[in-house]
């Protein structure tokens, strides 16, 4: 669990760029790094991640942990991933609104590189490690075709009903083999998916009836936790219509951590510490944790839940062959993410393209570390905005 926590820490100090580039930097460290799941293992949990409502990259984390470590390691996942944001942002949230809009710009568009520049090494490398005969890449072609042609959710679920249809029609001649981690056990299972949908009732009407604030704070944030899709990105701006629109929190307060969210490491949910210590001044920690807690704790609920049951699934001979297809899809899906918004996001002049392409070049051609390749990107990007 220690070891785990460490790995997750300096990921949490160092992963930058949002939900799809921190599934590449869990790539590199967990699958190419450290070996501690086999590409087939991480596609997996990629797929089902996306599936699951919560935030993508920390539900993604939370499955390796318990892979590695069972329920102690996926909290030890999570502690050392959001810890280090969360502090940030609910410091902020302390002084919220004093962030210089001017020094977020200038830190994030060495950052935006970096990011651009892991994301494409991770596509490169699950493509390599997926694609068998030249047949596999027409599910990929077709997934990423289908999410740039439907935008929002309906392009990411109609990409991954393609690729289990393409999957059972196309079997993979590698599925069946052993795989490379025991089933956990699913006999709790279902306690941790009752847990999640009793909160989902309860804590609306314990709000309604005791008129508590820390409840009621509660509870609009496991809500937000429970019934968003698609991660960090789209969670921001349910948020501002909870809060702000509401008239609870005042624009320039949600703005400036808006920026701030961006452009710190780790999950973009920890914009809830921000949040929680902004809407209670006097009681600020205990508004940043309880609101921090409350967003995470549907993800942790669902992931304890369904982990089990996806893995005993996994072993079923037709839905192994969907998982397959399903594969396939998630590595489109990546590389339309990081065409739009990743590379587009990044690249905004010849300056910006030559720095991408020199750290992908880096990345996939030389045994540079990824933090070298992400530190040296960002001081180049902070030289330039001087």
């Amino acid at each position: 669990m220690w070891r785990v926590f460490v790995a997750f820490l300096g990921l949490g100090l160092t992963a930058f760029g949002g939900p799809i580039a921190h599934i590449g930097y869990f790539e590199a460290a967990f699958v190419r790094r450290r070996q501690w799941l086999s590409p087939r293992a991480f596609a997996d949990l990629v797929a089902l991640c996306h599936v699951l409502p919560g935030p993508a990259s920390s539900q993604l984390g939370l499955g390796i942990g318990h892979a590695r470590a069972g329920v102690p390691g996926a909290l030890a996942a999570w502690a050392g991933f959001t810890l280090p944001s969360a502090l940030i942002l609910g410091l902020l949230g302390v002084g919220a609104g004093l962030l210089p809009e001017a020094t977020v710009a200038s830190a994030s568009r060495g950052l935006a590189w970096a990011a651009a520049a892991v994301v494409g090494q991770a596509v490169l490398h699950m493509a390599r490690a997926r694609v068998h005969r030249p047949l596999d890449a027409l599910p990929i072609l077709a997934a990423a075709a289908l999410a740039w042609g439907l935008s929002g959710l309906a392009g990411q679920f109609a990409a991954l009903a393609f690729g289990a249809a393409w999957g059972l029609a196309h079997p993979d001649p590698l599925v069946g083999l052993p795989g490379d981690a025991r089933p956990p056990p699913a006999k709790r299972a279902a306690i941790w998916l009752v847990a999640w949908g009793v909160l989902l009732v309860v804590l609306p009407l314990a709000a309604s009836l005791s008129g508590n604030a820390w409840v009621a704070l509660a509870d609009r944030f496991y809500r937000t936790g429970s019934l968003v899709f698609g991660g960090g990105h789209v969670v921001l701006p349910l948020l501002k219509a909870e809060w702000v629109d509401q008239g609870l929190l005042s624009p320039e307060t949600f703005l400036a951590g808006y920026g701030a969210a961006q452009a710190v490491p780790g999950p973009l949910f920890t914009i809830a510490a921000y949040l929680g210590a902004a809407l209670h001044p006097e009681a600020p920690i205990v508004g940043g944790a309880v609101a921090l807690l409350a967003i995470f704790l549907p993800s942790m609920l669902l992931v304890f839940g369904v982990l089990p049951f996806a893995e005993r699934l996994r072993a079923a001979p037709r839905v192994g062959r969907a998982l397959a297809g399903v594969n396939f899809a998630v590595i489109g899906l990546l590389a339309a993410a990081w065409v739009d918004p990743v590379l587009i996001g990044a690249v905004r002049g010849p300056w910006d393209g030559a720095a991408v392409f020199g750290g992908l070049v880096l990345l996939v051609f030389s045994r540079v570390p990824v933090l070298a390749v992400v530190a040296a990107l960002t001081l180049f990007g902070l030289a330039l905005s001087l």
